[in-house]
């Protein structure tokens, strides 16, 4: 199934009005899987009940955000793997570097195997 997309229209960023604007292909999103969905999808396609399933899922939210927090890399197989990022203030000195020079944290996803060998081999699909 090909990965459908549409055009939009963008402009120059830090450009005041936006300065030329180009053409550009952007993924189109058809709906989105909850964690209740996901549950019932994987009910079946396997023998695990959905109580069971909706558990693990569950547990491995708390897993991955306490493991984030403490620093460590989570690998999930070939899903791909979740890492904490940080976005701070330029210092001169490593000494002015503290907590407070830090602007915002966030969450970088590394994909897989398996979805690196779909993206790479995907086909695409204009949609007006």
């Amino acid at each position: 199934m090909p990965i459908k997309f549409k055009v939009i229209e963008r402009g120059q960023p830090g450009v005041a009005g936006g300065g030329i604007k180009k053409q550009y292909a952007s993924p189109v999103m058809d709906g989105e899987l909850s964690l209740a969905g996901m549950t019932k999808a994987i009910e079946k396609i396997c023998t695990v009940s959905g109580a069971d399933i909706r558990a693990v899922l569950y547990a491995l939210v708390d897993v991955a955000v306490d493991s984030l927090a403490d620093g460590t890399i989570v690998r999930l197989g070939d899903l791909g793997s979740l890492r904490i990022t940080l976005s701070s203030e330029g210092k001169d000195k490593p000494e002015d570097i503290n907590a407070s020079a830090i602007k915002e944290a966030g969450v970088i996803f590394t994909p897989g195997t398996r979805i690196k060998e779909m993206l790479s081999s995907a086909k695409f699909e204009k949609v007006s």
